[in-house]
C-alpha cells in the first residue's frame, strides 16, 4: 500500500443546486484552460465523457471503475491522476455512489496551444541528450500516484481557476506550464520506477542502474556522477531537471520503497529493515520513513499486515 498525496477538496454542490446526481458538473473557464469539478451521488455503469482538449483528471473523493483506451478497467481513487489525450472517451463506473458517498473528480482541460509552446520552450532552453529525445508527455503513460509536487501544482491550478483575482489567467498560464513539466517529472520516475530495461541513451540511465543495485549501501553523489560520465555539478541539474527531485531525493525514495517491500513480512523488525537500507541511525530512519509515507514503519508494517 502506498501513502498518496492528495488534493484539496473543494465543497461539495448544495443539494438544491445540483442538476443531475450523476457527474453534475460545475465549470470554471480561464483563456487556456477549464476547471470541471464532477460530483456523482448514485450508482451507475458506462457513463461515457470526452473532452475536445487534453485533460489532466484527478480523483478527490470516492471511487470510480475506469474503462479507457480498449484495456482492463482500473479503480481511480483518490491520490491519482489520469491524464486522457483529446478526443478520447472514457467510460466510468461509480460503483459505490450515494448521496452519503458521492464521487468528486476534478478534470482540467488544457488548451493545445500552452501545451505545444510549452514543449517547444524546454525543447529549446534545456535540451536533452540525444537527437531524438524530447520532452514530451507520454499518452501511454497516463496513470499515476500524486506526488507532494504534482499535488501542489494542481491545488494551485484549482485555487487561481476558482478565485477571482483579476491576474488569474495569467497566473494559470505559469501554473499551467509548471504543470506539464511535473506531469513530465513524474512519467520520466515512473518509468524508470516499472521499467526493466532502462533507456541507456540517457546519461543518467546507468546512475539509476547504479542506485538500484546498491540500494543497501550508502551512496554518495561523486559515484553517481562519475557512472554518468558527467561533473558532480552538471549531473545533479540534469537528474532534477528530468526527475523533478534531486539525486538524494531520488536515493531515499528509492531506500523507501525497498524499506516497504522488506516490511511486507510480518516477521521482519524494523532494525533489521533500517540496517537493510543502508541506514545506520534506526531513529533516522523512522523519521524518514514516517516524513514519506505518514506512518512509522511498524505501523506500516502492522497496516500491511492486517490489510491482507
Amino acid at each position: 500500500m502506498s501513502i498518496k498525496a492528495l488534493l484539496n477538496k473543494p465543497a461539495l454542490t448544495h443539494e438544491k443546486s445540483l442538476k443531475t446526481l450523476v457527474e453534475n458538473r460545475t465549470i470554471f473557464s480561464l483563456d487556456h484552460c477549464e476547471l470541471n469539478i464532477f460530483e456523482t451521488y448514485q450508482k451507475s455503469d458506462l457513463v461515457p465523457l470526452k473532452f475536445n482538449d487534453l485533460v489532466v483528471t484527478s480523483m478527490l473523493r470516492g471511487k470510480k471503475i475506469m474503462h479507457l483506451f480498449d484495456e482492463p478497467q482500473f479503480e481511480y481513487l483518490p491520490g491519482e491522476t489520469v491524464i486522457v489525450p483529446s478526443n478520447v472517451e472514457m467510460k466510468i463506473d461509480f460503483p459505490e455512489a450515494s448521496k452519503d458517498n458521492p464521487t468528486q473528480c476534478i478534470a482540467l482541460a488544457i488548451d493545445h496551444k500552452i501545451i505545444t509552446d510549452t514543449l517547444d520552450f524546454l525543447n529549446e532552453k534545456y535540451p536533452k541528450e540525444g537527437k531524438s529525445n524530447l520532452w514530451k508527455l507520454d499518452h501511454e503513460n497516463y496513470f499515476f500516484y500524486n506526488n507532494v509536487e504534482l499535488a501542489g501544482t494542481i491545488n494551485k491550478l484549482i485555487k487561481e481557476c476558482m478565485g477571482d483575482s483579476i491576474t488569474k489567467d495569467a497566473i494559470a498560464d505559469l501554473t499551467l506550464q509548471e504543470l506539464i513539466i511535473r506531469i513530465i517529472q513524474t512519467q520520466t520516475l515512473k518509468k524508470y520506477d516499472t521499467e526493466k530495461q532502462l533507456d541507456y541513451h540517457s546519461p543518467i540511465s546507468p546512475a539509476i542502474e547504479y542506485i538500484k543495485t546498491n540500494i543497501r549501501e550508502t551512496i554518495n553523489l561523486k559515484d553517481l556522477s562519475e557512472k554518468a560520465c558527467m561533473s558532480t555539478t552538471s549531473f545533479y541539474r540534469y537528474f532534477k531537471r528530468e526527475m523533478g527531485m534531486s539525486p538524494i531525493e531520488y536515493i531515499l525514495n528509492q531506500k523507501i520503497k525497498y524499506a516497504k517491500k522488506l516490511l511486507s513480512n510480518p516477521k521482519i523488525n524494523v532494525n533489521e529493515v533500517s540496517y537493510a537500507t543502508g541506514f545506520e541511525d534506526c531513529n533516522y530512519f523512522i523519521r524518514l520513513f514516517k516524513k514519506y509515507e505518514g506512518v512509522t514503519p511498524k505501523q506500516y508494517q502492522l497496516m500491511n499486515f492486517t490489510s491482507h
